[in-house]
């Protein structure tokens, strides 16, 4: 009898290859279970739908028949199963094998160890200051608003967005060195209605950042069932990473941080109604107001978001570019939500995070949704919009804000 096919991880990056000269389909694993990349060669995409958990080895041999007009295609049907296989690509033991190691690996550690240092940025102290001083320049710029709370700035690639990272930091004064950071991050893989908490200190190259544990415990404590305590995720997650070291930069590498990552509410969006309407959202979002009320200016709110992901590499059917064709009604789009947020408008701003189920593809709007409602008096001052082709058919927005109550 024929072995069923096991089932492609649904949880995988998939986009087209960049490398013009291959051609393809590019996977990897988001998660870090696996390090391997593949691509698939265009004639073997469609044999990526027979691993549906429901198709056989015959299903797929008799595919690769009709593609290839031969017979003698076992070693071609065995090469692509192991490849996938090997790579943690599939529903099998091998996969289940990786992940409970890399769980167990990250549960055990005592320190949160760079993720992308690297790869996003300089991994040894000197270049990477020197990098970070190129994009934040001379330290003169805009002057941050009166009694300010809060920034929020891009978590895409530094490379990419220096100057509206340059826009948010540099709100920024050695005044708030001693504050602790708040850092709201887009939480791109983890359960949509939870909150991402991790007891452990977040390590760069330029040191040691101390996360507050009294505060996670609190937390945790009183919130229990929104909380994925010691939430893998951020092990390999950038939306916060990639703040610590902008602040630290700024303010030394030992500051005080609780960091969260923020669900996507994906209930909400495809379902309708509010994120709180789910009764873990609404009891983290009524304690995280309850310390923000406690600590008050003791706290710094820090937001890594992005805004719209547009164009080919997220499934739309054009190609986009930056500030021009359909891009411009995007940015006219990503404005409004930025105006209800600037007016503290939080349901106003989930009415048009959730038309057409968020087409527009925000990965920012869940942590900003929860510092509306976790600082209500907050009020947010637009420093930089941008648009940036991240590959040459696909754009992501994103914008400096500055918050103040």
């Amino acid at each position: 009898m024929a072995r069923t096919l096991p089932r492609l991880r649904v949880d995988l990056d998939f986009m087209p290859s960049p490398l013009p000269d291959r051609p393809g389909l590019l996977i990897r694993d988001p998660y870090h279970y696996s390090d391997a990349t593949l691509i698939i060669p265009p004639p073997l995409v469609e044999c990526l739908r027979y691993f549906d958990g429901e198709r056989s080895e015959l299903d797929l041999r008799a595919h690769l028949v009709r593609l290839t007009g031969d017979v003698r295609v076992s070693e071609l049907e065995q090469h692509l199963i192991r490849t996938l296989s090997e790579a943690g690509f599939l529903d099998d033991e091998v996969y289940h094998r990786l992940r409970e190691e890399r769980r167990r690996q990250f549960a055990e550690a005592p320190l949160r160890e760079p993720a992308h240092a690297g790869s996003a940025y300089p991994d040894e102290p000197e270049p990477l200051r020197a990098t970070l001083d190129r994009y934040l320049g001379d330290g003169q710029g805009e002057p941050a608003p009166a009694k300010l709370v809060g920034i929020a700035a891009p978590h895409v690639s530094p490379e990419g967005g220096w100057q509206t990272y340059r826009a948010a930091y540099r709100a920024l004064g050695p005044e708030y060195r001693d504050r602790i950071f708040v850092i709201l991050g887009t939480s791109h893989y983890g359960p949509p209605e939870r909150f991402g908490l991790t007891r452990k200190p977040y390590v760069t190259p330029l040191g040691i950042a101390r996360t507050e544990v009294g505060l996670v415990d609190r937390l945790a404590e009183r919130a229990p069932e929104a909380v994925e305590m010691e939430d893998y995720c951020h092990a390999t997650e950038h939306s916060v990473e990639f703040q610590v070291v902008f602040l630290q930069h700024l303010l030394g590498p030992d500051i005080q941080i609780l960091p969260i990552l923020v669900g996507s509410f994906a209930r909400s969006l495809y379902e309708g109604g509010k994120p709180e309407d789910n009764d873990r959202v609404r009891r983290f979002l009524g304690e995280l107001g309850e310390l923000a009320a406690a600590l008050g200016d003791r706290l710094f709110w820090v937001l890594g978001i992005d805004m719209a992901h547009m164009g080919r590499r997220y499934g739309d059917a054009f190609a986009a570019r930056a500030d021009s064709g359909p891009m411009a009604q995007v940015a006219e789009r990503d404005r409004a939500r930025i105006e209800r947020v600037s007016h503290g408008d939080a349901e106003g701003f989930w009415e048009l995070v959730r038309e057409n189920h968020d087409d527009l593809k925000w990965c920012g709007s869940a942590p900003l949704y929860t510092l509306l409602r976790a600082v209500p008096q907050a009020r947010s001052q637009l420093r930089r919009y941008e648009q940036w082709n991240i590959d040459p058919q696909s754009v992501v927005s994103f914008a400096a804000l500055a918050f103040c109550a």
